[in-house]
């Protein structure tokens, strides 16, 4: 699963990181995090990528439409 834009912000806010603190943990420019969530453009796959490994090894779950309790995709912590 690839994670969407209202992922990686609701990923963010559960951690508490900035785009600056992400862009930082996943080797990435904060300016295509920042393009990302705003919709002006989409990263190369393999950046999308980074970022959702390094949001996972944080210890967030991404979750699809259906796993989620109210239905729709999501994330949530770990409980590790």
């Amino acid at each position: 699963m690839v994670m969407s834009v209202a992922q990686i912000r609701a990923a963010r806010g559960l951690l508490g990181w900035s785009q600056q603190q992400l862009a930082e943990a996943a080797g990435v420019g904060r300016a295509t995090i920042a393009d990302f969530e705003t919709g002006k453009r989409t990263p190369y796959a393999r950046t999308i990528e980074e970022m959702q490994r390094t949001l996972e090894s944080a210890g967030v779950i991404f979750l699809e439409s259906g796993q989620a309790v109210t239905g729709g995709e999501g994330v949530r912590l770990s409980n590790e």
